[in-house]
């Protein structure tokens, strides 16, 4: 039987705005969970950040990136989950950044788009490089669940890989 654990649970929408990643969010949410010693989930679905919003939104990102570095030094966990988009900044910060990265099947991931890296590269790009299959394949994540199943397999990875912390607290 699964114990209630308290943990923050951030998930970003891509029909909000392709994802804006405002300055209330990342870095202040994790260093409230880091202080509480909570475990993180985010999930991504992001087409990147914004241009509007300009070096606040990339700052963002790189703070976010610091607070779950922090988070990590804790031995604290961090699990994130790729949704379909999860692309741009948001995969080059804080969504590649977890413990234990997961996506759903089929999840469209990356940093630039197919056309963009063929135009900048100049070479072939192989079949799907994009999906979550490729990376899996690849090493780039460590697991691919689909919807249904997921809050099962976050309960499972979360038992396991919060087993020492469930201890400290028992012992406190």
């Amino acid at each position: 039987m699964h114990r209630a654990l308290p943990l923050l649970f951030v998930l970003t929408a891509f029909a909000v705005s392709a994802e804006d990643w405002p300055e209330f969010r990342g870095p202040t949410a994790q260093g409230h969970s880091t202080e509480r010693g909570l475990p993180v989930i985010i999930v991504s679905s992001s087409g990147g950040a914004r241009m509007y919003e300009g070096m606040f939104s990339l700052m963002q990102m790189a703070k976010t990136c610091g607070a779950l570095a922090y988070h990590a030094r804790a031995k604290l966990p961090f699990i994130s989950v790729l949704t379909d988009p999860t692309m741009a900044g948001v995969m080059a910060s804080f969504a590649s950044v977890g413990d234990l990265i997961i996506a759903e099947p089929g999840a469209m991931i990356g940093f630039a788009g197919a056309r963009v890296i063929k135009d900048t590269t100049q070479a072939e790009l192989p079949p799907g490089f994009q999906t979550a299959e490729f990376l899996l394949d690849h090493g780039l994540i460590d697991a691919i669940v689909p919807r249904k199943e997921m809050k099962k397999q976050l309960i499972e990875y979360l038992d396991f890989m919060t087993t020492n912390l469930k201890k400290t607290a028992a012992s406190a």
